[in-house]
C-alpha cells in the first residue's frame, strides 16, 4: 500500500472508532478502551527501547503519578477531565526533571534506576493522606458523571490519546531527533562521536514516552474510578510493555501494536484460567526471545524482503546449441 492508501485506510479506521459508542454495547467499549490504554504502552515502551535503546522497567511511575496528580488536581477543585489531561503533562515534567539524572547511566544501571525512582513515588505517594495509604482512593468526582457518558468519554479519553501520541511518535521519528536516537540506539558512542546530541535526544524520546504512559494512566483511572497505588504503580505494567514489544518486534512501530493486539487476545481467552494464563504468556516470552526476536512485524518484513528479492532475481535462460546434422 501506498502512503496515501494507507492514511486513508487510517482515517477511515479512526471514524469507525469515533462513531462505535453510538452503535456498540457497554462491554465492547469498556474491552476497546483497555486495548487503548495497552497499545498505547507498548507503543511507547517501543519508542525508547526500540528507537533510543532505553530500557526502562519503571515506565508504571508516570501511568501511576499521572493518575495522582488529577487526583490531587481535582481535590484542589479542578474540573476532572482537564485535571486527567493535567495529570498526564505533569507526570511528563517530573520525567524531564528526573532526566537529568537517569539518563547519565546506562543498559542495566538505567533499568535499575527507573525501577527503584518508580518504587520511591510509590512510597511517597502512599505517604499522603488523599490516597490513604495501601487502601487507595478515588475519583469520587466521576460518580456525578452518568454512567453510559462517563464510560464513552473515557473511550475517547483513550483513543483520542493513542492517536495523538502515534502521531507524535511518527513525526519524531522522522524529524532529526528521531535519526539521531535511532543512531542512538545502534551505537551511542559512535553516535557522540558524529556530533549526536546524546543527552538532549534521549531526553526528548524519554519525556515524550513518559507523557504516553501517563495518558494511559489517567484513561485507566477514568475507567476503573479507583487509584490503589499497588495496582497503579505496579511493575506488572512494565512486565505487559516489554512482553508486547517482544512479541510484536521492537523496531517498528506496528509491531508494538500488534503485540498489544495479541495480548489482548491472550486475556479475552485466557484470562480466566488463572495461573495457566500466565504460564502460557511466559512461555509465549520465552519462545520469541529465544526463537523469534524480531518479533511477528520482524518476521513479517523478513519474509517480504525474501519475495523482493526473490522476484527481482534475474531469470537465468539456458540456451542449448544448435545439434550438428550429419550429411
Amino acid at each position: 500500500m501506498s502512503n496515501r492508501q494507507t492514511a486513508a485506510a487510517a482515517a477511515a479506521l479512526l471514524l469507525v472508532l469515533a462513531l462505535l459508542p453510538w452503535v456498540a454495547g457497554a462491554s465492547v467499549i469498556d474491552k476497546l478502551t483497555g486495548l487503548f490504554i495497552l497499545m498505547l504502552l507498548a507503543a511507547m515502551w517501543g519508542l525508547m527501547a526500540g528507537q533510543a535503546g532505553l530500557v526502562s522497567v519503571g515506565q508504571q511511575a508516570f501511568f501511576g503519578l499521572g493518575g495522582y496528580l488529577a487526583l490531587r488536581l481535582v481535590d484542589g477543585g479542578m474540573a476532572v477531565y482537564p485535571a486527567l489531561l493535567a495529570g498526564a503533562v505533569g507526570a511528563a515534567a517530573c520525567a524531564w526533571l528526573m532526566s537529568f539524572f537517569l539518563l547519565r547511566l546506562k543498559d542495566g544501571e538505567f533499568a535499575i534506576a527507573t525501577w527503584v525512582a518508580a518504587e520511591v513515588i510509590r512510597i511517597l505517594v502512599m505517604l499522603d493522606p488523599l490516597v490513604q495509604g495501601e487502601t487507595g482512593t478515588s475519583l469520587i468526582a466521576l460518580n456525578a458523571v452518568e454512567p453510559t457518558l462517563r464510560r464513552n468519554l473515557g473511550y475517547g479519553f483513550a483513543l483520542l490519546s493513542l492517536v495523538v501520541m502515534l502521531v507524535a511518535v511518527v513525526w519524531l521519528m522522522r524529524s532529526p531527533v528521531g535519526t539521531a536516537s535511532r543512531a542512538l540506539g545502534d551505537d551511542d558512542e559512535a553516535a557522540a562521536s558524529l556530533g549526536v546530541r546524546v543527552m538532549s535526544t534521549r531526553r526528548a524520546v524519554y519525556v515524550l514516552a513518559a507523557l504516553g504512559a501517563a495518558l494511559a494512566g489517567v484513561a485507566w483511572l477514568a475507567s476503573a474510578i479507583t487509584f490503589l497505588p499497588r495496582t497503579n504503580f505496579g511493575v506488572q505494567w512494565s512486565v505487559l510493555m516489554l512482553f508486547m514489544v517482544l512479541v510484536g518486534g521492537l523496531r517498528s512501530l506496528a509491531g508494538p501494536l500488534v503485540g498489544a493486539l495479541l495480548l489482548f487476545t491472550l486475556q479475552e481467552s485466557l484470562g480466566d484460567l488463572g495461573a495457566w494464563y500466565l504460564a502460557v504468556v511466559g512461555a509465549l516470552a520465552a519462545a520469541f526471545a529465544l526463537y523469534l526476536p524480531q518479533g511477528l512485524v520482524g518476521l513479517w518484513h523478513a519474509r517480504q524482503a525474501r519475495r523482493v528479492r526473490a522476484a527481482s532475481a534475474p531469470v537465468s535462460v539456458s540456451v542449448q546449441p544448435p545439434r550438428s546434422v550429419s550429411p
